[in-house]
Protein backbone atom coordinates (compact mmCIF):
# COMPACT_ATOMS: atom_id res chain seq x y z
CA UNK A 1 0.00 0.00 0.00
CA UNK A 2 1.59 3.42 -1.05
CA UNK A 3 0.51 6.41 1.34
CA UNK A 4 0.31 10.22 -0.38
CA UNK A 5 1.07 12.96 2.16
CA UNK A 6 0.20 16.51 0.45
CA UNK A 7 0.99 19.62 2.23
CA UNK A 8 1.39 23.20 1.70
CA UNK A 9 0.19 26.70 2.12
CA UNK A 10 -3.34 26.87 1.03
CA UNK A 11 -2.55 29.94 -1.63
CA UNK A 12 0.65 28.44 -2.67
CA UNK A 13 0.66 27.57 -6.54
CA UNK A 14 -1.09 24.31 -7.25
CA UNK A 15 0.92 21.69 -8.72
CA UNK A 16 1.38 21.35 -12.47
CA UNK A 17 -0.31 17.49 -12.58
CA UNK A 18 -2.69 17.27 -9.28
CA UNK A 19 -1.68 14.25 -7.19
CA UNK A 20 -3.82 11.04 -7.96
CA UNK A 21 -6.13 9.14 -5.11
CA UNK A 22 -7.30 5.52 -5.21
CA UNK A 23 -10.13 3.61 -3.52
CA UNK A 24 -8.86 1.66 -0.52
CA UNK A 25 -10.12 -1.58 -0.42
CA UNK A 26 -9.20 -5.02 1.09
CA UNK A 27 -6.18 -3.12 2.83
CA UNK A 28 -5.25 -2.17 -0.59
CA UNK A 29 -5.24 1.05 -2.87
CA UNK A 30 -6.91 0.70 -6.36
CA UNK A 31 -8.27 2.39 -8.97
CA UNK A 32 -11.90 1.97 -9.92
CA UNK A 33 -12.82 -0.72 -12.30
CA UNK A 34 -14.41 2.04 -14.65
CA UNK A 35 -10.79 3.96 -14.74
CA UNK A 36 -12.70 7.12 -14.13
CA UNK A 37 -11.33 9.99 -11.72
CA UNK A 38 -13.10 13.05 -10.12
CA UNK A 39 -11.71 16.36 -9.72
CA UNK A 40 -11.65 17.93 -6.30
CA UNK A 41 -10.74 21.84 -5.53
CA UNK A 42 -9.74 24.09 -2.82
CA UNK A 43 -12.26 25.73 -2.32
CA UNK A 44 -10.39 29.15 -1.48
CA UNK A 45 -8.55 28.88 -4.88
CA UNK A 46 -10.94 27.29 -6.65
CA UNK A 47 -8.00 25.28 -8.04
CA UNK A 48 -7.86 21.57 -8.99
CA UNK A 49 -5.84 19.31 -5.64
CA UNK A 50 -6.32 15.80 -6.55
CA UNK A 51 -7.54 13.39 -8.83
CA UNK A 52 -10.03 10.52 -6.85
CA UNK A 53 -10.99 7.10 -8.07
CA UNK A 54 -14.91 7.47 -8.43
CA UNK A 55 -16.44 3.93 -7.29
CA UNK A 56 -19.44 2.92 -8.92
CA UNK A 57 -21.54 -0.19 -7.88
CA UNK A 58 -18.99 -2.74 -8.92
CA UNK A 59 -16.48 -0.92 -6.79
CA UNK A 60 -19.01 -1.23 -3.77
CA UNK A 61 -19.71 -4.58 -4.29
CA UNK A 62 -15.76 -5.62 -4.07
CA UNK A 63 -15.76 -3.79 -0.89
CA UNK A 64 -18.27 -5.45 0.35
CA UNK A 65 -17.66 -8.83 -0.34
CA UNK A 66 -14.23 -7.54 1.60
CA UNK A 67 -15.69 -6.27 4.46
CA UNK A 68 -17.75 -9.59 4.58
CA UNK A 69 -15.32 -11.96 5.07
CA UNK A 70 -13.06 -9.54 7.41
CA UNK A 71 -16.29 -9.72 9.41
CA UNK A 72 -17.08 -13.54 9.53
CA UNK A 73 -13.24 -13.80 10.17
CA UNK A 74 -10.37 -12.17 11.89
CA UNK A 75 -12.14 -9.43 13.48
CA UNK A 76 -14.96 -11.02 14.77
CA UNK A 77 -12.76 -13.61 15.85
CA UNK A 78 -10.91 -11.62 17.62
CA UNK A 79 -11.36 -10.72 21.63
CA UNK A 80 -13.56 -7.57 22.19
CA UNK A 81 -10.42 -6.20 24.12
CA UNK A 82 -7.85 -6.44 21.72
CA UNK A 83 -10.37 -4.82 18.86
CA UNK A 84 -10.67 -1.84 21.54
CA UNK A 85 -6.69 -2.35 21.85
CA UNK A 86 -6.19 -1.47 18.07
CA UNK A 87 -8.24 1.10 18.16
CA UNK A 88 -6.21 2.98 20.61
CA UNK A 89 -3.50 2.40 18.41
CA UNK A 90 -5.50 3.86 15.32
CA UNK A 91 -6.04 6.84 17.65
CA UNK A 92 -2.21 6.97 18.20
CA UNK A 93 -1.55 6.73 14.47
CA UNK A 94 -3.80 9.57 13.89
CA UNK A 95 -2.13 11.65 16.55
CA UNK A 96 1.12 10.84 14.99
CA UNK A 97 0.05 12.12 11.62
CA UNK A 98 -2.14 14.90 13.09
CA UNK A 99 -0.47 17.60 11.34
CA UNK A 100 -0.80 16.01 7.62
CA UNK A 101 -4.61 15.50 8.32
CA UNK A 102 -5.39 19.00 9.96
CA UNK A 103 -3.49 20.42 6.23
CA UNK A 104 -5.27 18.06 4.20
CA UNK A 105 -8.46 18.95 5.64
CA UNK A 106 -8.09 22.22 5.04
CA UNK A 107 -7.43 21.97 1.96
CA UNK A 108 -9.70 19.84 0.63
CA UNK A 109 -12.96 21.54 2.76
CA UNK A 110 -12.04 25.09 3.25
CA UNK A 111 -12.15 24.82 6.79
CA UNK A 112 -9.76 27.17 8.54
CA UNK A 113 -6.61 25.09 10.29
CA UNK A 114 -7.24 26.64 13.85
CA UNK A 115 -11.03 25.33 13.91
CA UNK A 116 -9.76 21.75 12.84
CA UNK A 117 -6.81 21.33 15.47
CA UNK A 118 -9.21 22.97 17.65
CA UNK A 119 -12.44 21.02 17.61
CA UNK A 120 -12.35 18.25 14.88
CA UNK A 121 -9.45 16.63 15.17
CA UNK A 122 -9.44 16.79 19.38
CA UNK A 123 -13.18 14.93 18.37
CA UNK A 124 -11.32 12.57 16.42
CA UNK A 125 -9.25 11.09 19.09
CA UNK A 126 -12.20 11.16 21.46
CA UNK A 127 -14.30 9.70 19.70
CA UNK A 128 -11.66 6.85 19.02
CA UNK A 129 -10.58 6.55 22.47
CA UNK A 130 -14.35 6.26 24.06
CA UNK A 131 -15.46 3.53 21.88
CA UNK A 132 -12.34 1.55 22.22
CA UNK A 133 -13.43 1.20 26.01
CA UNK A 134 -16.66 0.28 25.01
CA UNK A 135 -15.04 -2.73 23.10
CA UNK A 136 -15.03 -5.31 26.33
CA UNK A 137 -18.20 -3.41 27.87
CA UNK A 138 -21.30 -5.15 25.51
CA UNK A 139 -22.79 -6.50 28.21
CA UNK A 140 -26.12 -8.26 27.62
CA UNK A 141 -28.26 -9.62 30.71
CA UNK A 142 -29.29 -12.59 32.90
CA UNK A 143 -33.27 -12.76 32.32
CA UNK A 144 -34.83 -15.20 35.23
CA UNK A 145 -37.84 -16.08 32.76
CA UNK A 146 -38.74 -19.51 34.45
CA UNK A 147 -37.32 -21.76 36.98
CA UNK A 148 -36.71 -24.82 34.52
CA UNK A 149 -34.43 -22.43 32.50
CA UNK A 150 -31.34 -20.42 32.33
CA UNK A 151 -32.30 -17.41 29.96
CA UNK A 152 -29.96 -14.39 29.15
CA UNK A 153 -29.62 -11.60 26.35
CA UNK A 154 -25.93 -11.26 24.17
CA UNK A 155 -25.80 -8.15 22.02
CA UNK A 156 -23.55 -9.41 18.83
CA UNK A 157 -22.89 -6.84 15.46
CA UNK A 158 -24.76 -6.09 13.17
CA UNK A 159 -22.34 -7.09 10.22
CA UNK A 160 -21.16 -5.16 7.32
CA UNK A 161 -22.31 -1.39 7.88
CA UNK A 162 -22.75 1.19 5.13
CA UNK A 163 -21.33 4.74 6.27
CA UNK A 164 -22.15 8.05 4.33
CA UNK A 165 -20.41 11.02 5.32
CA UNK A 166 -20.98 14.96 4.94
CA UNK A 167 -18.52 17.13 3.22
CA UNK A 168 -18.86 20.07 6.42
CA UNK A 169 -17.26 17.91 9.03
CA UNK A 170 -15.14 14.94 7.10
CA UNK A 171 -13.17 13.93 9.44
CA UNK A 172 -14.82 14.59 12.92
CA UNK A 173 -18.57 12.56 11.62
CA UNK A 174 -16.31 10.24 9.78
CA UNK A 175 -15.34 9.10 13.11
CA UNK A 176 -18.34 9.38 14.06
CA UNK A 177 -19.50 6.36 12.72
CA UNK A 178 -16.31 4.12 12.35
CA UNK A 179 -15.17 4.00 15.82
CA UNK A 180 -18.69 2.41 17.08
CA UNK A 181 -19.30 0.54 14.32
CA UNK A 182 -15.78 -1.31 14.66
CA UNK A 183 -15.71 -1.52 19.02
CA UNK A 184 -19.08 -3.27 18.75
CA UNK A 185 -17.25 -5.69 15.90
CA UNK A 186 -18.58 -4.72 12.44
CA UNK A 187 -16.95 -3.63 9.46
CA UNK A 188 -17.45 -0.77 7.38
CA UNK A 189 -17.48 0.82 3.83
CA UNK A 190 -17.20 4.37 3.86
CA UNK A 191 -18.42 6.61 1.12
CA UNK A 192 -17.01 10.08 2.27
CA UNK A 193 -18.65 12.87 0.17
CA UNK A 194 -16.58 13.66 -3.74
CA UNK A 195 -15.98 16.89 -2.30
CA UNK A 196 -13.73 16.01 0.71
CA UNK A 197 -12.82 12.78 0.20
CA UNK A 198 -8.99 13.05 0.68
CA UNK A 199 -9.22 12.37 4.67
CA UNK A 200 -11.28 9.60 4.77
CA UNK A 201 -8.61 8.03 2.34
CA UNK A 202 -5.85 9.00 4.72
CA UNK A 203 -7.80 7.53 7.83
CA UNK A 204 -8.32 4.35 5.78
CA UNK A 205 -4.24 3.77 5.57
CA UNK A 206 -3.37 4.83 8.70
CA UNK A 207 -6.27 2.07 10.35
CA UNK A 208 -4.01 -0.57 8.33
CA UNK A 209 -0.61 1.16 9.76
CA UNK A 210 -2.03 0.56 13.28
CA UNK A 211 -2.86 -3.18 12.53
CA UNK A 212 -6.63 -3.04 11.77
CA UNK A 213 -6.95 -6.01 9.73
CA UNK A 214 -7.65 -5.34 5.69
CA UNK A 215 -11.50 -5.39 4.59
CA UNK A 216 -12.75 -3.97 8.29
CA UNK A 217 -12.01 -0.41 6.64
CA UNK A 218 -12.80 0.21 3.08
CA UNK A 219 -12.90 3.51 1.24
CA UNK A 220 -15.13 3.78 -1.73
CA UNK A 221 -15.59 7.74 -2.77
CA UNK A 222 -17.91 8.34 -5.07
CA UNK A 223 -21.31 9.93 -6.47
CA UNK A 224 -24.01 9.64 -3.98
CA UNK A 225 -26.22 8.81 -7.23
CA UNK A 226 -24.16 5.78 -8.12
CA UNK A 227 -21.75 4.66 -5.00
CA UNK A 228 -23.74 6.07 -2.29
CA UNK A 229 -27.07 4.38 -4.19
CA UNK A 230 -24.91 1.37 -4.17
CA UNK A 231 -24.54 0.83 -0.61
CA UNK A 232 -28.16 1.17 -0.41
CA UNK A 233 -29.19 -1.08 -2.63
CA UNK A 234 -26.41 -3.71 -1.58
CA UNK A 235 -27.83 -6.85 -0.28
CA UNK A 236 -25.02 -7.75 1.93
CA UNK A 237 -24.58 -4.42 3.83
CA UNK A 238 -26.55 -4.55 7.55
CA UNK A 239 -26.47 -1.08 7.92
CA UNK A 240 -26.50 2.20 6.51
CA UNK A 241 -25.79 4.87 8.70
CA UNK A 242 -26.19 8.57 6.77
CA UNK A 243 -25.42 12.32 7.84
CA UNK A 244 -26.49 14.81 4.96
CA UNK A 245 -29.65 16.26 4.01
CA UNK A 246 -33.50 15.30 4.76
CA UNK A 247 -34.30 14.81 0.88
CA UNK A 248 -31.62 11.96 0.14
CA UNK A 249 -32.31 10.78 3.89
CA UNK A 250 -35.97 10.05 2.55
CA UNK A 251 -34.24 8.17 -0.61
CA UNK A 252 -31.52 6.26 1.71
CA UNK A 253 -34.83 5.19 3.51
CA UNK A 254 -36.85 4.06 0.34
CA UNK A 255 -33.82 1.75 -1.17
CA UNK A 256 -33.07 0.14 2.64
CA UNK A 257 -36.64 -1.02 2.45
CA UNK A 258 -35.21 -3.43 0.05
CA UNK A 259 -33.53 -5.78 2.52
CA UNK A 260 -35.00 -4.10 5.46
CA UNK A 261 -31.42 -2.56 6.56
CA UNK A 262 -31.26 -0.79 9.66
CA UNK A 263 -30.88 2.55 9.16
CA UNK A 264 -29.75 5.87 11.29
CA UNK A 265 -30.40 9.56 9.64
CA UNK A 266 -29.02 12.28 10.97
CA UNK A 267 -30.37 15.02 8.20
CA UNK A 268 -30.70 18.42 8.54
CA UNK A 269 -31.70 21.97 10.80
CA UNK A 270 -33.06 25.12 11.31
CA UNK A 271 -32.53 25.79 14.66
CA UNK A 272 -33.78 28.08 16.77
CA UNK A 273 -31.85 30.37 19.23
CA UNK A 274 -34.46 31.84 21.94
CA UNK A 275 -33.13 35.26 23.86
CA UNK A 276 -35.10 36.51 26.47
CA UNK A 277 -34.62 39.84 28.11
CA UNK A 278 -33.07 38.83 31.17
CA UNK A 279 -30.26 37.26 29.45
CA UNK A 280 -26.72 38.58 29.69
CA UNK A 281 -27.10 39.94 26.21
CA UNK A 282 -23.00 40.37 25.09
CA UNK A 283 -22.40 36.64 26.11
CA UNK A 284 -25.60 35.45 23.58
CA UNK A 285 -24.54 37.47 20.89
CA UNK A 286 -21.33 36.20 20.79
CA UNK A 287 -22.81 32.61 21.32
CA UNK A 288 -25.54 33.31 18.56
CA UNK A 289 -22.13 34.61 16.18
CA UNK A 290 -20.40 31.68 16.63
CA UNK A 291 -23.65 29.60 16.75
CA UNK A 292 -24.43 30.73 12.59
CA UNK A 293 -20.66 31.56 11.29
CA UNK A 294 -18.65 28.64 12.30
CA UNK A 295 -17.57 26.57 9.55
CA UNK A 296 -18.95 29.43 7.40
CA UNK A 297 -22.45 28.24 8.62
CA UNK A 298 -22.11 24.68 7.35
CA UNK A 299 -23.54 22.86 10.32
CA UNK A 300 -26.79 21.12 10.72
CA UNK A 301 -27.32 22.61 14.04
CA UNK A 302 -26.31 26.08 13.20
CA UNK A 303 -28.33 29.01 15.23
CA UNK A 304 -29.94 30.11 11.88
CA UNK A 305 -32.82 31.39 13.54
CA UNK A 306 -32.37 33.75 16.71
CA UNK A 307 -35.60 34.85 18.26
CA UNK A 308 -34.78 37.74 20.62
CA UNK A 309 -37.73 39.11 22.91
CA UNK A 310 -38.51 42.49 21.34
CA UNK A 311 -37.14 44.44 24.84
CA UNK A 312 -33.78 44.03 23.60
CA UNK A 313 -33.93 42.94 20.24
CA UNK A 314 -32.24 46.20 18.52
CA UNK A 315 -29.52 46.11 21.12
CA UNK A 316 -28.92 42.64 20.05
CA UNK A 317 -29.05 43.17 16.47
CA UNK A 318 -26.58 45.99 17.08
CA UNK A 319 -24.16 43.16 18.84
CA UNK A 320 -25.14 40.65 16.41
CA UNK A 321 -24.05 43.17 13.24
CA UNK A 322 -20.80 44.37 14.94
CA UNK A 323 -19.62 40.85 15.65
CA UNK A 324 -20.37 39.54 11.91
CA UNK A 325 -18.25 42.68 10.60
CA UNK A 326 -15.23 41.61 12.77
CA UNK A 327 -15.41 37.91 11.77
CA UNK A 328 -11.91 37.86 9.86
CA UNK A 329 -12.80 35.85 6.98
CA UNK A 330 -9.84 34.51 4.57
CA UNK A 331 -7.13 32.39 4.07
CA UNK A 332 -8.11 29.54 5.90
CA UNK A 333 -4.30 28.30 6.58
CA UNK A 334 -3.77 31.00 8.31
CA UNK A 335 -4.42 30.83 12.20
CA UNK A 336 -6.14 33.89 12.79
CA UNK A 337 -8.57 33.12 9.97
CA UNK A 338 -12.04 32.62 11.69
CA UNK A 339 -13.85 31.81 8.80
CA UNK A 340 -13.02 30.24 5.46
CA UNK A 341 -15.18 29.70 2.03
CA UNK A 342 -17.99 27.53 1.37
CA UNK A 343 -17.30 23.82 0.00
CA UNK A 344 -17.52 24.66 -3.24
CA UNK A 345 -19.10 26.74 -5.86
CA UNK A 346 -22.76 25.44 -6.09
CA UNK A 347 -22.87 25.59 -2.47
CA UNK A 348 -21.68 29.27 -2.42
CA UNK A 349 -24.64 30.01 -5.46
CA UNK A 350 -26.94 28.34 -3.40
CA UNK A 351 -26.27 30.86 -0.46
CA UNK A 352 -26.06 33.99 -2.62
CA UNK A 353 -29.82 32.80 -3.83
CA UNK A 354 -30.96 32.66 -0.35
CA UNK A 355 -29.90 36.13 0.24
CA UNK A 356 -31.61 37.68 -2.56
CA UNK A 357 -34.50 35.42 -1.29
CA UNK A 358 -34.35 37.13 2.20
CA UNK A 359 -34.22 40.73 0.26
CA UNK A 360 -37.06 40.10 -1.98
CA UNK A 361 -39.37 38.51 0.91
CA UNK A 362 -39.22 42.00 2.63
CA UNK A 363 -36.21 41.16 5.64
CA UNK A 364 -33.80 43.82 6.04
CA UNK A 365 -30.03 42.91 5.37
CA UNK A 366 -27.76 44.90 8.56
CA UNK A 367 -24.81 42.97 7.50
CA UNK A 368 -22.77 41.15 5.11
CA UNK A 369 -24.84 39.68 1.76
CA UNK A 370 -22.63 39.56 -0.75
CA UNK A 371 -19.36 37.44 -1.87
CA UNK A 372 -16.31 38.12 -0.43
CA UNK A 373 -13.62 38.63 -3.04
CA UNK A 374 -13.16 37.25 -6.70
CA UNK A 375 -11.46 33.91 -5.91
CA UNK A 376 -12.59 31.49 -3.94
CA UNK A 377 -16.26 30.42 -2.35
CA UNK A 378 -15.98 33.12 0.43
CA UNK A 379 -19.43 34.54 1.68
CA UNK A 380 -19.71 37.96 3.97
CA UNK A 381 -21.02 36.77 7.21
CA UNK A 382 -24.75 38.02 6.67
CA UNK A 383 -27.30 39.04 9.08
CA UNK A 384 -31.48 39.89 8.29
CA UNK A 385 -32.96 41.56 10.48
CA UNK A 386 -37.04 42.08 10.53
CA UNK A 387 -37.37 38.84 9.88
CA UNK A 388 -40.71 36.54 10.27
CA UNK A 389 -41.00 32.79 10.63
CA UNK A 390 -43.05 32.58 7.62
CA UNK A 391 -40.39 33.74 5.60
CA UNK A 392 -38.27 30.97 3.45
CA UNK A 393 -34.77 32.13 4.96
CA UNK A 394 -36.40 31.03 8.56
CA UNK A 395 -37.86 27.95 7.29
CA UNK A 396 -35.57 26.35 4.76
CA UNK A 397 -31.80 25.39 5.78
CA UNK A 398 -29.66 27.39 3.78
CA UNK A 399 -26.62 26.08 4.99
CA UNK A 400 -24.23 29.11 4.76
CA UNK A 401 -23.47 31.89 7.50
CA UNK A 402 -26.91 33.73 6.97
CA UNK A 403 -28.71 34.41 10.55
CA UNK A 404 -32.36 35.31 10.66
CA UNK A 405 -33.25 37.43 13.63
CA UNK A 406 -36.90 36.97 14.62
CA UNK A 407 -38.53 39.34 16.89
CA UNK A 408 -41.28 37.87 19.58
CA UNK A 409 -43.11 39.32 22.89
CA UNK A 410 -44.08 36.43 24.93
CA UNK A 411 -43.03 33.16 25.70
CA UNK A 412 -45.92 31.08 24.05
CA UNK A 413 -44.84 33.02 20.78
CA UNK A 414 -41.18 32.12 21.09
CA UNK A 415 -42.28 28.55 21.61
CA UNK A 416 -44.36 28.88 18.81
CA UNK A 417 -41.90 30.14 16.53
CA UNK A 418 -38.95 27.92 17.79
CA UNK A 419 -41.26 24.79 17.20
CA UNK A 420 -42.44 26.18 14.01
CA UNK A 421 -40.60 24.48 11.39
CA UNK A 422 -40.08 20.82 10.18
CA UNK A 423 -36.74 20.43 11.46
CA UNK A 424 -36.08 19.65 15.50
CA UNK A 425 -32.30 18.51 15.73
CA UNK A 426 -31.37 21.58 18.26
CA UNK A 427 -32.28 24.41 19.88
CA UNK A 428 -30.96 27.32 22.51
CA UNK A 429 -32.31 29.39 25.21
CA UNK A 430 -31.20 32.45 27.01
CA UNK A 431 -32.36 33.53 30.22
CA UNK A 432 -31.29 33.91 33.83
CA UNK A 433 -35.14 32.17 35.28
CA UNK A 434 -34.02 29.04 36.22
CA UNK A 435 -37.99 28.74 36.36
CA UNK A 436 -38.27 29.44 32.75
CA UNK A 437 -35.01 27.72 31.19
CA UNK A 438 -36.89 24.24 32.84
CA UNK A 439 -40.33 24.43 31.56
CA UNK A 440 -39.00 26.35 28.17
CA UNK A 441 -36.40 23.18 27.53
CA UNK A 442 -39.05 20.47 28.18
CA UNK A 443 -41.66 21.65 25.85
CA UNK A 444 -38.98 22.91 22.75
CA UNK A 445 -39.04 20.20 19.93
CA UNK A 446 -35.78 19.49 19.77
CA UNK A 447 -32.87 16.54 20.02
CA UNK A 448 -30.48 18.89 22.16
CA UNK A 449 -31.01 22.27 24.05
CA UNK A 450 -28.10 24.29 24.88
CA UNK A 451 -28.69 27.21 28.27
CA UNK A 452 -26.81 30.46 28.15
CA UNK A 453 -24.38 28.48 25.84
CA UNK A 454 -24.92 27.14 21.92
CA UNK A 455 -23.25 24.51 20.04
CA UNK A 456 -20.91 22.36 22.21
CA UNK A 457 -21.23 18.45 21.46
CA UNK A 458 -19.42 15.37 23.37
CA UNK A 459 -19.54 11.79 22.43
CA UNK A 460 -21.01 10.67 25.45
CA UNK A 461 -23.80 12.41 25.04
CA UNK A 462 -26.90 10.81 22.44
CA UNK A 463 -26.83 13.37 19.12
CA UNK A 464 -30.23 13.44 16.97
CA UNK A 465 -33.70 15.05 16.02
CA UNK A 466 -36.91 14.05 14.88
CA UNK A 467 -39.03 14.88 11.94
CA UNK A 468 -37.14 16.41 8.94
CA UNK A 469 -33.94 16.21 11.09
CA UNK A 470 -33.90 12.56 10.95
CA UNK A 471 -34.30 9.61 14.12
CA UNK A 472 -32.25 7.78 15.80
CA UNK A 473 -29.37 8.86 17.78
CA UNK A 474 -25.27 8.60 17.84
CA UNK A 475 -23.02 8.78 20.45
CA UNK A 476 -22.87 7.54 24.17
CA UNK A 477 -24.23 3.86 24.50
CA UNK A 478 -27.48 4.66 21.63
CA UNK A 479 -24.12 4.09 18.94
CA UNK A 480 -23.73 0.38 20.53
CA UNK A 481 -27.61 -0.08 19.88
CA UNK A 482 -26.91 1.44 16.07
CA UNK A 483 -24.35 -1.57 15.76
CA UNK A 484 -25.38 -4.18 17.26
CA UNK A 485 -28.86 -6.80 17.90
CA UNK A 486 -29.68 -8.41 20.87
CA UNK A 487 -29.72 -12.40 20.92
CA UNK A 488 -32.05 -14.54 23.53
CA UNK A 489 -30.41 -17.67 24.35
CA UNK A 490 -32.58 -20.29 26.26
CA UNK A 491 -31.46 -23.24 28.22
CA UNK A 492 -33.68 -25.53 29.22
CA UNK A 493 -32.22 -26.88 32.88
CA UNK A 494 -35.31 -29.34 34.03
CA UNK A 495 -37.53 -29.21 36.84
Amino acid sequence: MQSTTYIRRELEPAPAVPFTQDLLIDGQRVPALSGRYFETRNPATEQVIARVAEADAADVDRAVRSARAAFEGEWNQMRAADRGALLLKFAEAIRGAQDELIELESLDSGKPVSAIRRQDLPAVLDTLAYYAGFADKINGQVIPARNDALTYSVREPLGVVGAIVPWNFPLMIGMWKIAPALACGCTVVLKPAELTSLTALRLGELAIEAGIPAGVLNVVPGLGKTAGQAIVDHPDIDKVTFTGSPAVGRQILRGAAGNLKRVTLELGGKSANIVFPDADIDAAAKAAASGIFFNSGQVCSAGSRILVHEDVYDEFVARLVARARAVRVGDPSETATAMGPLVSEAQMQRVLDYIAIGRNEGARLVAGGARSGNVGYFVSPTVFAGVSNDMRIAQEEIFGPVAAVIAFQTEDEALRIANGTAYSLAAGVWSSDISRVHRFARRLKAGTVWVNTYGPTDVRLPWGGARDSGFGREHGDAAIENFTESKVVWINTGR
